[in-house]
């Protein structure tokens, strides 16, 4: 007589839902609401530090798919670092990550507030910052969360926007006076205005754009075949990121070459899309990065408020507040309330640039910490291939450390600061880091 199947998760997920999945996760869209601070910061040069994120993007991702392979039911960078390396810095890396958590919903109020404006500019920015801020919070109170098929449908509208942009760029060009070669050049590299240490720093921003692609691990006892999926997956979908933003980002700075004249620098783009297809195509534009941006932003504060009520209930931080959960609709209210409150209140101290280099800041710390660890798995203690195991994942490592060098001062001291706070922390709670204390799993964004 034949035993029943095993109960547990079906491993149904092929190569190609994998990636889609990932797409969802970063949105087609992604590299929009950076264009206008990115193309500032690096002086016009947003393909070029697309294109070197992408290279560290990749890098990062071979090692994040090796070591799913490690640890197929726990994708998360903290993790890796804590069983590979040691704990302490374990918990560094995901105290680092729990910084990103945060800051999401702030960056997301900022930009919803600042496209919301270009619809209605007669209402200020304070009050469409309250607006955001409150829904967030209540919707997350009501436990609404979005649905698989409502991702997908959102995702075939940003590819739809996205086509009618390319044909509106298209067709501006066509009716452009003047255009040489030479301007098709520029936008990878213009001799009157590179610099290196700029094109660094805006890339450091710009990595906000592949932000995402990680949470293709979490389904890996999903997966047929995870120990060749998760891997591939996770680079076909930085790959596609970075080739698609690339010519988004390109056809934007063709239309809109002067990137120091932005009516509004964090919604460029928005303005790019009203010049090459006028004011329909203004607003087409807009409204579909508004609605990501809050599909985002509610789907981001209901994660970092899932990873609060974990480490509250581990009671790594207050137990009593943050580990409790509203017995009637089954959310952590508390931390949904705070992160509300921290939201407005970043919206209202913090610029967008300034949140989105906080981000990567912690990000960075996490994409090191993975190459770190891939290195030390598979490159010394397995001592496997030196080019696949070893030379690559220093390669990704030292990229994203110079990347990370470049971010600008005041996201430096700010990041600085939060992660001297998680040191002096752990310190406190394990007792100089000789017993071992962890986060709890992340949640997928």
């Amino acid at each position: 007589m034949s035993s029943p199947p095993a109960s547990g998760l079906r491993r149904s997920l092929r190569l190609w839902d994998l990636v889609f999945y990932g797409i969802i996760l970063i949105q087609p869209t992604a590299p929009m609401p950076l264009f206008g601070v990115v193309a500032q910061e690096a002086r016009g040069h947003v393909v070029t530090t697309i294109l070197i994120a992408m290279g560290a993007m990749l890098f990062t991702a071979l090692s994040y798919g090796r070591m799913a392979r490690a640890y197929p039911s726990a994708g998360s960078a903290y993790t890796y670092v804590g069983r590979e390396i040691h704990s302490g810095l374990g918990f560094v890396t995901g105290w680092s990550m729990a910084m990103d958590y945060m800051l999401n919903p702030i960056i997301c109020t900022i930009w919803c507030s600042k496209a919301a404006g270009n619809i209605f500019p007669w209402v200020p920015f304070a009050a469409w910052a309250v607006f955001f801020a409150v829904m967030f919070t209540l919707l997350n109170l009501r436990g609404i969360r979005a649905t698989a098929r409502t991702n997908e449908i959102m995702v075939l509208g940003m590819g739809i926007v996205i086509v009618a942009f390319f044909f509106a760029v298209v067709r501006y060009l066509f009716h452009a006076p003047n255009l040489s070669a030479a301007d098709f050049v520029r936008p990878f590299y213009n001799p009157d205005t590179f610099s290196l240490g700029a094109v660094s720093t805006g890339a450091s921003v710009a990595v906000l754009t592949y932000i995402g692609f990680d949470g293709i691990s979490t389904l890996s006892e999903e997966v047929e075949n995870p120990r060749r999926n998760i891997l591939l997956a996770t680079v076909l979908t930085c790959l596609i990121t970075g080739l698609l933003a690339s010519l988004e980002v390109y056809a934007g700075q063709l239309v809109w070459p002067q990137y120091w004249s932005f009516p509004d620098v964090d919604t460029a783009f928005v303005h790019v899309a009203g010049r090459a297809g006028g004011r329909v195509l203004f607003h087409l534009v807009n409204v579909t990065l508004l609605a990501a941006t809050i599909g985002s932003g509610m789907g981001s504060q209901l994660a970092a408020a899932r990873l609060l009520y974990g480490m509250g209930r581990d009671d790594a931080i207050p137990k009593r507040f943050f580990g409790a959960i509203e017995p009637k609709r089954g959310v952590p209210r508390n931390n949904v309330v705070f992160l509300g409150a921290l939201a407005l209140a970043g919206a209202f101290t913090m610029s967008y640039q300034l949140g989105a280099e906080l981000l990567n800041f912690g990000a960075f710390i996490s994409f090191m910490g993975v190459n770190a660890a891939a290195l030390v798995r598979y490159g010394v203690r397995e001592r496997r291939g030196v080019l696949r195991y070893g030379v690559l994942p220093a390669l990704g490592f030292l990229i994203c450390f110079y990347i990370w060098l470049n971010l600008r001062t005041p996201a430096k001291i700010a990041g600085g600061a939060w992660l001297l706070v998680g040191v002096l922390y752990g310190a406190w709670k394990t007792g100089g880091y000789r017993r071992r204390l962890e986060l709890p799993e992340l949640p997928p964004e």
